[in-house]
């Protein structure tokens, strides 16, 4: 009996600080006389909370971006008008107009069905809109 009398003290000598720690370490976080916690008085070992700087778009992402919606909210013809004059205002974006005109021709399709999406087909940066439209129909 002393055997197991020993045993069961010796684990709450190793238990019982740890939970007092924790429970502790819990109720000195949650006092609501702690006031209101700044952003950078809250630590976590969380990586989900470290900030990180976002790296700057590139300016041809941006247009991407900007074109493909005027594709949706438009039409095709608007999205090519504008690509044509960014890469005319800009001429470093010419090596991007191949890239970005394929990638309306591909959501030319998907929002307007292969037929309707050719029929806005023009020679904006050597039929790559096109060339979108034709390997979006295939991959359909």
């Amino acid at each position: 009996m002393t055997h197991t009398a020993r045993r069961i003290g010796r684990t709450l000598a190793l238990v019982l600080p740890v939970v007092l720690v924790l429970s502790g370490t819990l109720a000195v976080t949650s006092v609501p006389w702690a006031g209101p916690k700044t952003e950078s008085q809250i630590l976590t070992a969380s990586s989900e909370n470290v900030s990180v700087r976002a790296k700057p778009r590139a300016a041809q992402d941006i247009l991407r971006d900007r074109l493909l919606t005027e594709l949706q909210e438009k039409n095709p013809g608007v999205a090519l008008t504008g690509l044509q004059r960014a890469v005319e205002e800009k001429p470093s974006l010419a090596k991007y107009c191949v890239s970005i005109a394929r990638a309306l021709g591909a959501a030319a399709v998907e929002r307007f069905g292969p037929a309707r999406a050719q029929s806005y087909s023009r020679p904006v940066c050597d039929t790559a809109f096109a060339t979108g439209v034709a390997q979006q129909t295939q991959g359909s």
